[in-house]
């Protein structure tokens, strides 16, 4: 009877606190985010990190792609053009692909979206004024401004973890470079300085390092630098193209796509400092733009 008394016991004790904490919270996902064509057109999956279990997220008759996950790993930003204009807006929704809720309305193309690190913003690419520009907005969906106010092409925006910079690309330099400005768009200035084409900038966890792609080796590469942009080193010394790095959230390994395995990209990982590379995914359709969860590692 004591036995049994005790079981209640806990049972209600587990009950109060689920009433407590909230019985309709999102789900918070693990794992890597990713876009796919392997269903027929780009959609928005996610996977485990091994690269198992992989599972859509959007199922949509256009385009979705780039997702990036909100710093609580409740939800997923992406774009897609399922508005009806030629070009693309950006949409957010649950972890599991509920709720799927549009942010920017406006004809011309809203894509590359990057959730500030404390959750309240979400930088962007908009080309609404002519040309390609970085653009912040709140996680609403409000307050939309323009940060780079630049004639030359500005994409790729990458926020630093401590949420104070904003690595981008732009070409205003007469190629793709990376530069850094302050989170209000001040202070703009050059990382990378050369002739071939430098992209894709990632922040590592701990904020010391950027992992980014460059063609300056004859294809595309990872490769990682300082954040002073220091030290810029080749990671993935590939014949094949290698792109789009992301961290783990513990900064121990990066997450890109190559095609070094087939006609389309496939997702790879490899510890930080370059060793160690595998295949996490084998489709013959394209598979790219990987973004690994907060909770991952």
């Amino acid at each position: 009877m004591l036995k049994l008394a005790a079981l209640i016991t806990l049972a209600l004790a587990a009950l109060i606190l689920a009433a407590a904490c909230g019985g309709d919270e999102a789900v918070v996902q693990d794992g890597i985010a990713f876009a796919s064509g392997r269903d027929g057109n780009l959609e928005v999956y996610v996977m485990n990190e091994d690269g198992s279990a992989a599972t859509r997220l959007t199922d949509n008759p256009t385009l979705d792609g780039d997702p990036a996950w909100s710093p609580d790993g409740s939800r997923i930003a992406f774009f897609s053009d399922r508005g009806g204009e030629e070009e693309s807006d950006i949409y957010v929704m649950n972890a599991d692909g509920s709720d799927q809720t549009r942010l920017t309305i406006d004809p011309a193309f809203d894509g590359e979206p990057a959730w500030s690190p404390e959750g309240s913003r979400i930088a962007f690419v908009s080309d609404r004024i002519g040309n390609d520009e970085v653009y912040i907005m709140g996680a609403d969906g409000g307050g939309q401004t323009n940060l780079t106010a630049n004639a030359a092409v500005d994409t790729a925006p990458a926020w630093s973890p401590d949420g104070s910079r904003i690595a981008f690309v732009s070409d205003r330099d007469g190629n793709d470079e990376i530069y850094v400005m302050n989170a209000d768009g001040s202070g703009q200035t050059r990382l990378t300085d050369n002739p071939a084409s430098d992209g894709a900038p990632a922040w590592s966890p701990d904020g010391s390092s950027i992992a980014f792609e460059s063609d300056r080796d004859g294809n595309d590469e990872i490769y990682v630098m300082d954040a002073n942009g220091g030290a810029q080193t080749n990671l993935t010394d590939n014949a094949a193209g290698d792109k789009g790095p992301t961290w783990s959230p513990d900064g121990s390994l990066i997450a890109f796509n190559s095609d070094r395995g087939s006609a389309q990209a496939d997702i790879y990982v490899m510890n930080a400092d370059g060793s160690g590379q595998a295949r996490l995914t084998d489709d013959p359709a394209f598979d790219g733009a990987a973004a690994w969860s907060p909770g991952g590692r």
